[in-house]
């Protein structure tokens, strides 16, 4: 391994630049050149790419977004497109590529992968909605972002005796919903493994005021409905003053947590280690407290399974 690639795509997260520091410096620790490609499988179908060395990646553990950029590229999905990547990155000597991104990231890397590109995949996405880990990269830090916007809008819920609906992130996958409901006592979450009904929603509420609670927080993930749509019913069912918000991309950004700078300076580094020993097609994942490696078809092979125990222990202690 002379040189290696890394590259951000798709939606991105907190701890990608944390996961970018450890590929270049674990690479340049092991005298292994580092190429930055830029705005994910585009850079590499356009061949827009910068030398990556200990100073280029100064300062940026502690950075929301990513240093790199990041797209989503309908050119490199094309055949020719794909031809043109390809080409890149024979021309520019890539011995490996680091991809750190979601689904759609890894599929681009499998498709390298078959044309015999060594490829090794981060899970980067605030939605966690990989099914293979336990917990994805950027997820902790979104779900950080999501709790201090729902205690904040509880202030004010509070003073006007309102039920407020808080709309966050999550198309196919509730878990930024779910894991905030629970961290951030609502009295509901509304998430897509899950139909709900709109009475059960709102008998919720009324238990509350008759025990002479305040406000009401309702969490819900965008793709089981719409925030605006669900607050007009409730107030029309329930009579109580009912407000919405919306969170949208604040979720994305903001400075990484811990958690999310320890696992993606650990994957970075591993990325770089099993690129090194001729390891190739692998995605990382985390376990409990340890990083692990699966093979990147098996990985998009699986299906997710719904937190079925956290979703019952919402509902138990919102009673």
């Amino acid at each position: 391994m002379k040189k290696l690639g890394v590259l951000t795509s798709g939606g991105d997260a907190p701890g990608m630049n944390a996961a970018i520091r450890a590929v270049v410096r674990n690479a340049i620790y092991n005298n292994i050149n580092v190429l930055g490609i830029k705005n994910g499988f585009r850079g590499l179908v356009d061949g827009e790419s910068i030398e990556m060395s200990l100073s280029s990646v100064a300062d940026i553990i502690h950075r929301g977004g990513t240093v790199l950029g990041s797209a989503r590229s309908k050119e490199f999905s094309e055949e020719e497109g794909f031809k043109k990547a390809l080409k890149n990155v024979k021309y520019l000597g890539i011995d490996g590529i680091v991809a750190i991104g979601g689904d759609g990231t890894f599929r681009g890397a499998m498709e390298l992968g078959k044309a015999g590109v060594p490829v090794i995949g981060i899970p980067g996405t605030i939605d966690n909605d990989l099914p293979y880990t336990q917990y994805t990269l950027g997820f902790f830090t979104a779900l950080t972002t999501v709790l201090e916007s729902v205690e904040k809008i509880r202030d004010t819920s509070s003073s006007h005796s309102r039920t407020n609906v808080i709309q966050v992130m999550g198309r196919d996958c509730g878990d930024l919903a779910l894991y905030a409901g629970l961290a951030g006592g609502a009295e509901m979450v509304i998430i897509p493994e899950v139909e709900y009904n709109i009475d059960e929603v709102c008998d919720k509420i009324m238990q509350g005021r008759a025990r002479g609670k305040k406000h009401s927080i309702i969490i819900l993930a965008e793709g089981a409905g719409d925030a605006k749509d669900i607050s007009e019913l409730i107030e029309k069912k329930t009579g109580i003053s009912t407000r919405y918000s919306v969170l949208g991309y604040t979720q994305r950004g903001g400075t990484p947590s811990a958690f999310d700078r320890l696992i993606g300076s650990q994957m970075g580094a591993r990325a770089v280690e099993l690129l090194n020993r001729a390891v190739k097609n692998r995605v990382l994942g985390v376990r409990g407290n340890e990083i692990f490696d699966i093979d990147i078809e098996e990985a998009l092979s699986m299906e997710k399974r719904f937190d079925e125990t956290t979703y019952e222990l919402t509902k138990i202690l919102s009673i």
